[in-house]
């Protein structure tokens, strides 16, 4: 299916958000891995590491491919979405970690040295992205209780409005979309 926001072109995924969803993969008790890994970030203000690593509303930031760096994508989401964008906790605790969950596919499957993070607001709309070299396309898999890897896109998938991939010369974007009330 191909559509989306003016000007946002791309394979996307429409899907209706479910609560349930959230509570049965554990979303409501917290972030999971959040803390697991610290960054270079951990300690720091939000708006210090805005400064530190660059600002993702305004441009795409070049991330190391590496673990760590979930932390400080996670860190920068949630100071955008909460204290710019002031979005809901639920909404933003969402976000962080479908976000985490890009991350860590770019970090685990792509091979890459550094990979892009961008956050884009549209009335009503929010879009996160995140850019690696790979011309590979993540794979939606079935998912089973007792999988204990392998959701990240089911994830994506259930807790995204819409979500998809656009392919560029050389990589490609993985990106997600949540609706938003506006204030």
């Amino acid at each position: 299916m191909m559509g989306g926001m003016a000007g946002l072109e791309g394979t996307e995924q429409p899907r209706p958000r479910s609560g349930t969803a959230a509570a049965r993969w554990g979303l409501s008790g917290g972030l999971p891995g959040a803390g697991a890994e610290r960054g270079p970030c951990e300690g720091e203000p939000a708006a210090r590491v805005l400064g530190l690593v660059g600002d993702p509303t305004l441009d795409e930031i070049r991330l190391p491919s590496r673990p760590e760096s979930a932390f400080t994508a996670r860190r920068l989401t949630q100071s955008v979405l909460l204290k710019r964008w002031h979005v809901t906790p639920q909404l933003t605790e969402h976000a962080v970690l479908l976000v985490s969950e890009l991350v860590g596919n770019a970090v685990r499957h792509t091979g890459a040295r550094t990979f892009g993070l961008r956050m884009l607001r549209r009335r009503g709309w929010i879009r996160m992205e995140v850019r690696d070299p790979s011309r590979g396309l993540p794979c939606l898999m079935p998912v089973h209780e007792l999988d204990v890897s392998g959701r990240g896109l089911f994830l994506v998938d259930k807790l995204s409005d819409r979500w998809g991939v656009d392919l560029l010369p050389r990589g490609k974007t993985t990106w997600f979309e949540m609706r938003v009330i506006d204030r």
